[in-house]
This record gives structure tokens, C-alpha cells and sequence, in this order.
């Protein structure tokens, strides 16, 4: 799962009388991604199409138009058929015909719609305004203004204005009718005024009726239209379901012609002769070549030419060691496609690697680490039963409701965090945020304590110096992968300075801190957490490297940056990022404590918190049965302190109140374990691991085929 899936180059020459024979055979088996021939052979050319190709691409094109215009879901037709060239001869054009007719009438109406509907908004103002249409116009000793503006600020500039011997303004809810008589000789005296006065004037309609009856003649013309719409889009509904299951069909029919017709361009030829290749899974080589013999026998001669194969310097060789010659043994110098060979589990975190780019070839595919490490981060981070259940439902509806490759690959990272979630909950003896599946399963006393309590503050530092265990486990892998990469395609000397460097640097400071020699310098934790005693999280009895191995810890440390300095001197001053990168994965410990303190105080508001004991011996319980007071006995100890006393222990208004704060709340802790723990996860894989060997940029494998759906084969 490391490797992509082996693959060789498949090459078929011929005589061009039985090309289109071996284009059908290699369609049929739909496993060859073709090379494109790049003009490098004396005396060949790229291949013409077949003269059905046009043809065949004008039907293709009617029927995804008529497609289109049917509005045809692929997903809601579910039979095929087989589709003859009398068929598409007969029935395609009187399609056609009806849906382009059916169409254009609908383009007209849908036109005559929106000029109606205009009319509509602009006659509508006119209504509550009580005037006529005809009365607002046409008028010889009368100036008049239709609009929109501010009726005092009009009738100041009217007051203000020379020539106005009288004015009159109507005003509906959201236009204005200004009518003006002017002095003799005092045209265009209206307008003047309007010029400094807050006014936008409007088209009047064009109707001798009033506005009221104009607006019912536009709505009544408006419903007749949109009736006459609707008996189109009805008659073509009628077409779409007469005629999906034959459109679907034909249009993979006509996929499949032009991809044969079409397929020459990619050969080399000359006038008698064709030569094409392409890339193939080298497990299939056998049955392709096979079934081409036997198919056309001595006619055509099948080689594989290349197996994507690398020496140290990268360069591809064949089966047999030699290497691939320049300058023509294949028509094509295209790189090897990528085929993931991830089983189902794995597959779905392909969708992760990929949105920073599909693996190239030559590098190891981290898929399948990804599968192993992600939903372990997300689950530690998160770690709460009842949060998992939620993400775990969430990823089976993704997967199980959508056909979508990439809502079902989701759907299955989902399902897989929120079962790593589920374990750390019971780890942690979590249910959103309270404690009973520790009282339950651990009788309370689980074996890993997040460290909100102060009875438990031990485990914050605990869980800061596992983030940097993990680190150590995440980087290296990374890096050991790196330098094998190095080894294979730029040999030792580069694997060495390029990656074992950074392995020595960091594994040699790391062991360096956790060693005893300057340990009063140092972190108490480090040496306390997997110690025995009070302060020990785990107790393995560990309590830090002597000092000859912290020595020995620094001289690894000098080393790599010795390596590194001999194959890139201007890194040399990136050394101490053996050091940051590895406590960039407290980010764990961190996102960790956010969440349980959001879920924390989502409760403490709804069930309120009792406290028994003080300072590092306080223990904080939820008060899910009843609400305490100081001095009660909460399981053999006394209640010193009430830290809430909880929405639930109030009234009804408090209750109803707490139920919403209860469940928002959780909602809120829910999407933000996306936002934080699966974004910071993401994080940490794509920078901090894939940055040690993983450039992606790998090419799609496309195969030369078509898996029909809809349609079969005469």
C-alpha cells in the first residue's frame, strides 16, 4: 500500500487494416491509458481520425443538448438498452425537433414573461397615486413630472422659482405627480425647479386607463403566460421520462464511437502501418497482450517496452535491467500515471492526500499512514464517547446516502476518527464531558484523566510530553521514508546529508532533554511523568536517560548538523527545528484541554458543580442527581464548595433555559472538534510528516475505455 500500483508501457504495432481491431480489443478491456505520440519518429505522424468521428461527436453534441435541456439526471434512470444506428437515424432527429420547438416556445414566453413583469413594477407605484394613466401627460398649458423624491424639498424649489403661477403635487406611497402651470412665456419651468430638488422622475405607462385596472390587465396577462409556460415545461417533462433511458444510452453509444474514432490521433503511423502505446497496471499486461493475439494473431506485435522500474539516479529501466534509450524506443516520453493500490478501508483517506496532490510514481503513497495516524490524533484530541457516536453517525449517513466519490470518501474518514473518538472516551471515561462511563466501566477510576481536575492537574503535563513522544514516532517515520526515497533515486550520499542527518539532530537533542545531565535546567515533568509517585501519569518507573547517554544524545545532535552542513551548508541554520518541530505536536495536549474545558463548562452551567476536597486534592463532580450545598456528603466526602449551582436546579424558566445551553452548547463543541482537532490533525500530517518525503504532482490514471451504465452492446 506504500507503492502505487507497477506499471509497464504497453506497445501494439500493426498494419493499419487491423488497427481498428485492436482499438476495439483495448477499448473493450478499458485498462490502457494511452501515450500521446510527441512527433519524434522519422516517418510518422499522428494518426487521422476515423471517418465516422465527426459524425458520431454531431450526434454526441444534439444529444447532451437535448440532455441539458430536458434536464435528464444520469442517477434517475437505472435500466439500459442497446442502441442501433436506425435507432438514432429514426428517433433522435424527431427529438430534436420537438425539444428545440418545445424550447424556443418557452425562451418566447419566458421573454414575454419579463417584459409583462417590467410593465408590472412599473405600473404598481401608480396605483396608490388615484390618478389616471392618460391624465399624467399631454397637456399644453400644464408642466408635469412623474417620480420619485422628497415632496418638501419639491415645493420649496417650486416656491423659490420664478414663473410658477400655480402647482399642485399628488403624492402616492412611492411616487410623486407634480403638475405645474407656468407664467407666459415660462416653458420648462418644471424641470429647472426639479434640477435642485432630491427628485428621480419615472416612465408613466403607456395605457388610457386607470392604474388599477391597467395593473389587473398585466396580471391577468401575467397568469396566462406563466400557464402557457407551465403546459411546455409539462409537455417536456413527458419527453424527458419518454425518452431519458434512450437519450442516456445513446449519448454513452456516441461516447464510445468518438472515443474509437478519435483514438488514432494518438498513434504513430505512416501510411500502411500503426504504432500505439500507452501505460498499463503490469498485472494486466498478460491479459491485454493475450487477448489481443488472440484476436489478431500474428497481425500485430505486442511488447511491453517499459516497466516503471527506477535505479538510483531515477531513471526508468526495463524488466531486464536495461535501460530505456533515448532518442525513440517509444513514442512517447509521458511519466507513468498513478494507480493507488489502497484496499477499502484505506482508500476512503486517499481524498486527504490528494488535495495536496495525487503521489508522484516514485514515492511512497501515504495513504495508509494517514489511515493509521489521523483518526489517532482526532481521537486523542477529542476523546469523548458520546461525541464520537455523533461523529461516527455523521460519517455513516455521508457514506451510505451520497453516490459522490468524495462525500463517501469523507464519510469514511468521519466513521474512522469518530471510532478512535469512542476509544479514547472510554479511555478517558468520558460522555460529553461527564464522567459516567468511568463510574460504569472503571468503577470511576479510568485509566487516562484529560487533567481538568485539579485531583488529576498531573496528567496536563503528562499529555504535553506524549504530544512530543508522538512527534518523535510521526517525524521519524517521515524521515526514515525520506531517506529511503533519497537512497533509491539519489543514492547514499545524499540520503545521508538530506534526511539521516535530520534523524540523528533530532533524536539526539530529544534524547538529550530527556537525560539527567543538566536537570536542574530542565522541566520538572520530564523526568516525573513516567516516574512513580504522586506526579506520575505512567508509572513505568522512568525518571530520565543517565547522563552518559544525554552525552551521547548531544554528539548525535552534532552529528546531523555536521551531515547537514557537508550537503547544504545554509541549512545549518535550520537546525534547531529539531526542536520546534517536534513541540509544534503540543498542539495535541492544547486542542485536548480546549475541548474538554468547552465541554466542561457547557455542563457546569446546566448541572452545576459540587466540589469535595481543596487544593490538589479537590475533586469536581457534576451534580446530575440533585443540587448540593456546602457541607453535604457526596459519597463519603464533605462538599466544600459550590463552584455553580446549575440550570437544571432552578426553576422552569432556568430549566428550559438550561436544556437550550445544554444541547447548543454541545452542537457547538461538535463542529468545533472540526474546526480545531481535525484542521490541527490535517496540520500536522500535511506540514509537519508529508514535508519529509512527499512532493505529490502524480499524474490520473485515465484508461481507454468506457464502463457503460446505460447502454449495451449490440
Amino acid at each position: 500500500m506504500l507503492r502505487p500500483k507497477r506499471m509497464s508501457k504497453l506497445s501494439v504495432a500493426g498494419s493499419k487494416r487491423v488497427m481498428g481491431s485492436a482499438i476495439e480489443v483495448v477499448h473493450d478491456a478499458n485498462v490502457l491509458d494511452v501515450s500521446e505520440y510527441d512527433g519524434s519518429w522519422d516517418g510518422f505522424e499522428p494518426g487521422d481520425p476515423e471517418a465516422a468521428a465527426e459524425q458520431a461527436s454531431e450526434k454526441l453534441v444534439t444529444v447532451r443538448s437535448i440532455k441539458s435541456m430536458l434536464d435528464i439526471d444520469d442517477a434517475s434512470v437505472e435500466s439500459s438498452r442497446t442502441i442501433s444506428e436506425a435507432d438514432l437515424a429514426e428517433t433522435l432527429p424527431e427529438i430534436r425537433d420537438r425539444v428545440n420547438e418545445l424550447d424556443d416556445e418557452r425562451d418566447a414566453l419566458r421573454n414575454e414573461l419579463r417584459g409583462v413583469q417590467e410593465r408590472l413594477d412599473a405600473a404598481r407605484p401608480f396605483v396608490d397615486l388615484g390618478i389616471d394613466l392618460n391624465l399624467l401627460s399631454g397637456y399644453d398649458s400644464l408642466e408635469v413630472a412623474v417620480g420619485q423624491g422628497d415632496r418638501d424639498s419639491i415645493e420649496r424649489e417650486l416656491l423659490d422659482a420664478d414663473g410658477v403661477r400655480q402647482y399642485e403635487i399628488f403624492a402616492g406611497d412611492d411616487v410623486l405627480a407634480v403638475f405645474v402651470y407656468p407664467s407666459e412665456h415660462a416653458d420648462g419651468v418644471l424641470d429647472d425647479a426639479l434640477v435642485g430638488a432630491a427628485f428621480t422622475s419615472i416612465d408613466v405607462p403607456d395605457a388610457e386607463v386607470a392604474p388599477e385596472s391597467y395593473v389587473r390587465e398585466l396580471e391577468s396577462e401575467k397568469d396566462r403566460i406563466e400557464s402557457e409556460i407551465a403546459e411546455v415545461e409539462a409537455e417536456l417533462g413527458e419527453l424527458e421520462r419518454e425518452n431519458a433511458e434512450f437519450l442516456l444510452a445513446a449519448e454513452e453509444h456516441l461516447a464510445v464511437q468518438v472515443q474509437k474514432a478519435e483514438a488514432p490521433l494518438s498513434f504513430a503511423t505512416t501510411k500502411n502501418t500503426f504504432v500505439a502505446e500507452g501505460w498499463i497496471p503490469t498485472e494486466e499486461y498478460e491479459g491485454v497482450s493475450a487477448a489481443l493475439k488472440d484476436e489478431l494473431g500474428d497481425r500485430v506485435e505486442v511488447e511491453e517496452v517499459e516497466r516503471a522500474a527506477f535505479k538510483s539516479d531515477g531513471e526508468a529501466v526495463h524488466e531486464s535491467g536495461e535501460a530505456v534509450a533515448d532518442g525513440g524506443t517509444t513514442i512517447g516520453k509521458d511519466e507513468p500515471p498513478v494507480v493507488q493500490d489502497n484496499n477499502g478501508l484505506v482508500q476512503p483517506f486517499e481524498v486527504l492526500v490528494e488535495a495536496i496532490g495525487r503521489p508522484n510514481y516514485e514515492e511512497f503513497d501515504p495513504t495508509a499512514l494517514l489511515f493509521l495516524t489521523f483518526p489517532v490524533f482526532f481521537g486523542f484530541m477529542i476523546g469523548d464517547v458520546g461525541y464520537g457516536l455523533v461523529y461516527t453517525a455523521i460519517g455513516g449517513f455521508l457514506y451510505t446516502q451520497y453516490d459522490s466519490p468524495g462525500f463517501k470518501s469523507m464519510g469514511g474518514v468521519t466513521i474512522a476518527a469518530g471510532l478512535a473518538t469512542i476509544v479514547f472516551g472510554f479511555l478517558y471515561g468520558e460522555i460529553f464531558g461527564l464522567h459516567t462511563v468511568s463510574e460504569v466501566v472503571w468503577g470511576g477510576h479510568a485509566p487516562l484523566h484529560k487533567g481538568l481536575i485539579p485531583e488529576y492537574s498531573y496528567w496536563v503535563p503528562a499529555w504535553i510530553l506524549v504530544s512530543a513522544m508522538a512527534a518523535l514516532v510521526h517525524l521519524n517515520l517521515g524521515y526514515v521514508l525520506g531517506f529511503f526515497e533519497e537512497l533509491q533515486f539519489h543514492g547514499i550520499e545524499e540520503a545521508v546529508t538530506e534526511k539521516l542527518s535530520w534523524i540523528f539532530a533530532m533524536n539526539g537533542l530529544w534524547i538529550f532533554i530527556a537525560s539527567k545531565w543538566f536537570q536542574g535546567s530542565k522541566p520538572e515533568f520530564i523526568f516525573t511523568v513516567f516516574d512513580s509517585g504522586p506526579k506520575a501519569a505512567f508509572e513505568l518507573g522512568f525518571s530520565g536517560f543517565p547522563v552518559i547517554v544525554g552525552q551521547v544524545g548531544i554528539g548525535l545532535f552534532l552529528l546531523g548538523a555536521v551531515l547537514l552542513f557537508l550537503g547544504a551548508p545554509a541549512e545549518v541554520v535550520e537546525i534547531f527545528d529539531a526542536l520546534v518541530n517536534v513541540l509544534s505536536y503540543a498542539r495535541l495536549a492544547a486542542v485536548l484541554l480546549a475541548k474538554a474545558g468547552m465541554a466542561f463548562a457547557v455542563n457546569l452551567f446546566f448541572f452545576g458543580v459540587a466540589v469535595t476536597g481543596e487544593g490538589e486534592e479537590a475533586s469536581w463532580h457534576f451534580m446530575t442527581g440533585h443540587a448540593y450545598e456546602v457541607g453535604d456528603m457526596y459519597h463519603g466526602h464533605e462538599v466544600t464548595e459550590i463552584l455553580f449551582g446549575g440550570l437544571m436546579h432552578g426553576g422552569v424558566a432556568s430549566l428550559v433555559g438550561g436544556i437550550l445551553v445544554l444541547v447548543l452548547g454541545h452542537m457547538l463543541v461538535l463542529a468545533l472538534g472540526v474546526t480545531s482537532a481535525g484542521l490541527q490533525a490535517v496540520r500536522l500530517e500535511y506540514y509537519e510528516f508529508f514535508s519529509k518525503f512527499f512532493d505529490g504532482g502524480g499524474r490520473e490514471y485515465e484508461p481507454f475505455g468506457y464502463e457503460r451504465v446505460h447502454s449495451r452492446e449490440e
